[in-house]
């Protein structure tokens, strides 16, 4: 498993691939010409039609006149490729990367650099998902295997002109296949390594002359090709299953309606996590009699010792109506939609076998959401030309998780803190300690099995939106599209946060304080009675009696207590406040309180203006200038904390909760920007086009793992340059080359508050400078009955990159004035890199009957990377990562009707 990639090989791939970027176009245009004279000399046209057509703007354009960067994976291409799902998609993609970590929810999507982080729950994705037209508020709502698909569209860039929520990255659009009034249909078997078994069916026709139907189920269960070491249970398996139904009323009249129902179900053990940067922590797990994965002796063992298998359950479910009806040259469309999305999960914190940590419910919520679009669009035959829509968002998220600690936190707290005061205190003196500074029994309490913190929040988000755009054809070639969206969205969050850990609700400031007060007057009243040494209890009160309680508070206790409160936060002065580590899982301040109301109310404008022209009948190029918005989002993980100026605002109103410090409790709207410029071109044997674009977001809403929760913070603002270039060659009739690369130099133009200290001026992480697609396509009559060979390929190929900005456990704090050094947060991370290199193919039979055979694999290469890498749990500087699937392979049947 590789983790760290240098040297000349990359470097001369990286220059052989742009160098196949730079030749890519201009051989399309030789195509053009080639096709040219090929018609002049009676050649045949290719029998494979490359005109896509798409629906990125809302209306049926060809790939080729819409004037948008967007990418189509047609249903052939997910058959060919065994795209399972969604997170397939980046390897025919390359402007696309999806990433799933924590769990089987917890996924990512990408474009172009830009994406939300999918481990919390309370961040909608700034790439907006749509399923036939439905927003998905969470990636997790789309995570299933691809049902009757017709195509995939990845929109690039703000597109809040055309969808009404959260659209300022980009847009994937999966678009399934209607009912049909002839019936047909299609099953399909496949298996594969791992005892992979994938079974799915499709059927649809007529219900009377006017309603059709479909109905589509399938199957996805493979074994995990991961082994917990301690009860050699499977990790990263795959059990998820679907159903999904449509019907379609269509007599040829004006009205046209279709209503989708769906139901999906996820039980999966994800996701696996492996050590590979132990400490001295991790010694100590050790010698309490836990195990974890020996990473540098053994890379690709696929080995993971945790005491808590990682169980992932998800329940997803829908329905939609579509409503056409057409007035003249008018469409008046209406979606309605309401879905639940449920979510559940079991989870190992610290990520060995000892039992210290569980998280109990680590990811449970329960999201309801109801959507509305109304929207009307023209096809006049004059120059002008509109689409105006209205939008309504309704949402409630319930979501909780629950940090326990087991039977082995003590002990190996105890080992900690040993080691953490040269051996002067363990977890019995500590208890002790305390008890005689504040006056309670502590004996047996610190880090006992069963304290931990338990978490609940409640979200309730409604928005709506207008949005529409206008083309104006200023003369027969040249189209101006004039867009805009305005955005109101609030958001209200109730939180109920609970702390049961007894020592991280003592107050150590207060203890110190204390605790620095007596040793003043026993250093003080020896100092009075000459003794040459602090005085006992008994001679204290001694003292008192001599001189009276007055003199003694005058001249002693007074200033004694005077000097710790001046003193009771210098860790130079207070001992106990070395001991704040340890304080693992403080409470949190509920709230609405009376500081914070916990609300939002925002509201925005996006805006887009395009001009495109036609050169000629197969070549246009277009400009534009876009916006967009993506609304504030609330922090609902375990370190939901008020926001600084809160935070001073609840202490000096005296109503701050013990040890409570500042945080995130939410972070600021996104707002991006795009120049982009585009041709686009498309002949008889070859289509190409090539992007140039400049995109930025400020405030970026980043999410950080720290190693006990998540730090949400807005960068100040991101910013990528890039170029786009996708082409297709139809060599012949037989064979299809084609080629998709992406260039992108992603940096913080200004990020001054990062978790890992300021990144202006720096690279984004897991950002690749290049990556591209190279795929070929053999599709060949065999014998006179019609039946074919078709051989598929495709290389992905991603250049290396930083896969994290830094690692907050190494950052260096300085005891007596608390300044942080990040300088080896960064150096840290520095270390790990990825690099991607899949290789994909498949060998089909098809016979003219319907059935066909296949023999497939996915990364034949077998190239294993980290995708993400984090500070472990509570052990110091040991570092954990996500290891990518292996090599799989297998056969398929399937069988059309």
């Amino acid at each position: 498993m590789k983790f760290i990639t240098f040297g000349r090989t990359a470097t001369v791939r990286t220059a052989l691939l742009a160098g196949t970027a730079a030749l890519a176009l201009p051989a399309a245009a030789q195509a053009q010409d080639a096709a040219t004279e090929a018609d002049d000399t009676d050649v045949e046209a290719p029998a494979t039609s490359n005109v896509i057509v798409v629906t990125a703007t809302k209306r049926e354009q060809t790939l080729q006149e819409t004037p948008v960067a967007v990418s189509v994976t047609s249903a052939e291409t997910i058959e060919r490729a065994q795209i399972r799902d969604v997170a397939d998609l980046a390897t025919v993609v390359p402007s696309l990367r999806v990433s799933q970590n924590q769990s089987s929810f917890a996924t990512s999507y990408s474009i172009r650099g830009f994406g939300t982080d999918g481990n919390n729950i309370g961040l909608e994705p700034s790439v907006a998902m749509f399923v036939d037209g439905v927003y998905r508020s969470r990636a997790v709502s789309q995570i299933s295997d691809l049902p009757d698909i017709q195509r995939v569209e990845v929109l690039r860039g703000p597109q809040s002109t055309l969808f009404g929520k959260n659209a300022s990255a980009g847009v994937i659009s999966i678009v399934t296949k209607e009912p049909e009034f002839d019936f047909g249909g299609m099953v399909e078997a496949s298996y594969g390594n791992f005892d992979a078994i994938v079974a799915k069916g499709y059927v649809t026709g007529p219900v009377s002359d006017s309603l059709a139907f479909s109905l589509g189920a399938g199957i996805n269960k493979r074994d995990g090709f991961l082994t917990n070491g301690v009860n050699g249970q499977d990790i990263n398996d795959r059990d998820r299953w679907f159903t999904r139904g449509q019907m379609l009323f269509d007599n040829g009249g004006p009205l046209r309606v279709r209503v989708i129902a769906d139901y999906d179900r996820i039980e999966e053990r994800c996701c696996g996590v492996v050590n590979v940067a132990p400490s001295a922590e991790l010694g100590a797990i050790q010698l309490l009699g836990g195990q974890v994965n020996d990473f540098r002796n053994n890379p690709d063992g696929d080995v993971v010792f945790t005491d808590v298998d990682p169980l992932n359950e998800v329940e997803n479910y829908g329905i939609s109506g579509q409503i056409d009806y057409e007035f003249g040259a008018l469409t008046l469309t209406s979606i309605t939609a309401y879905r639940n999305t449920s979510l559940m999960a079991d989870q190992d914190v610290d990520f060995t076998s000892l039992p210290a940590v569980t998280g109990a419910n680590i990811g449970d919520a329960d999201i309801d959401t109801f959507t509305q679009e109304l929207r009307i669009a023209s096809d006049f035959d004059g120059p002008l030309n509109f689409l105006i829509g209205g939008y309504y968002f309704d949402e409630r998220v319930d979501t909780s998780d629950d940090i326990v600690y087991g039977p082995g936190f003590r002990p190996f707290a105890d080992l900690l803190l040993q080691g953490a005061t040269g051996g002067t205190q363990n977890v019995n003196t500590l208890e002790a300690t305390l008890s005689a500074l504040n006056g309670q029994n502590y004996t047996g309490q610190f880090f006992a099995a069963g304290q931990g913190f338990f978490n609940n929040i409640v979200q309730d988000n409604e928005a709506y939106s207008f949005f529409g755009n206008v083309d104006f054809e200023i003369t027969d070639r040249l189209v101006l599209t004039l867009g805009a969206n305005y955005t109101k969205d609030k958001k209200q969050i109730v939180t109920n946060s609970v702390s049961t850990d007894v020592f991280s609700n003592i107050d150590l400031v207060a203890s110190g304080n204390t605790a620095i007060t007596q040793q003043g007057i026993a250093v003080g009243a020896g100092q009075a009675l000459n003794l040459g040494r602090p005085a006992t209890a008994a001679e204290i009160q001694a003292l008192i009696g001599n001189i009276g309680l007055p003199a003694f508070n005058q001249l002693i206790a007074g200033p004694a207590q005077a000097f710790a409160d001046a003193n009771d936060t210098n860790p130079a002065v207070n001992p106990l406040l070395a001991l704040t580590p340890f304080q693992f899982l403080p409470p949190l301040q509920n709230c609405p309180n009376a500081v914070e109301d916990c609300s939002t109310n925002d509201d925005d404008w996006s805006w887009n203006v395009r001009l495109a022209y036609e050169i000629s009948p197969t070549l246009n190029v277009y400009a534009s200038w876009a916006t967009g918005y993506k609304a504030p989002s609330f922090n609902l993980s375990r370190d939901s904390r008020p926001l600084p100026a809160d935070f001073a605002a609840l202490q000096a109103a005296g109503l701050a909760v013990t040890n409570l410090r500042p945080g995130t409790r939410f972070a600021n709207a996104e707002n991006s920007e795009v120049y982009e410029v585009g041709i686009k071109g498309n002949w008889d044997r070859a289509a190409a086009n090539l992007t140039f674009f400049q995109q930025s977001i400020e405030d970026f809403q980043a999410n950080t793992f720290t190693g006990t929760s998540f730090i949400l913070s807005n960068a100040g603002k991101q910013e990528t340059f890039g170029v786009e270039f996708d082409g297709q060659f139809y060599a012949s009739d037989e064979l299809t080359l084609s080629v998709a690369m992406t260039y992108l130099d992603a940096k913080y133009d200004s990020f001054v508050a990062s978790p890992v200290g300021d990144l202006s001026g720096e690279p984004v992480a897991g950002v690749p400078e290049l990556s591209a697609v190279f795929g070929a396509q053999y599709d060949k009559e065999v014998n006179s009955n019609g039946d074919r060979i078709i051989l598929r390929g495709d290389f992905s190929y991603a250049s290396p990159v930083q896969v994290v900005d830094g690692l907050t456990n190494f950052i260096v704090v300085d005891p007596a004035t608390g300044a942080r050094d990040f300088g080896p947060a960064r150096a840290a991370a520095a270390a790990f890199k990825r690099e991607v290199n899949s290789l994909n193919a498949s060998l089909t039979y098809a016979f003219d009957m319907g059935l066909e055979l296949t023999v497939w694999g996915r990364n034949l290469l077998d190239d294993r990377f980290l995708t993400t890498v984090f500070p472990a749990v509570a052990q110091g500087q040991a570092i954990s990562g996500y290891p990518n699937q292996p090599r799989t392979y297998g056969v398929a049947a399937r069988f059309r009707f």
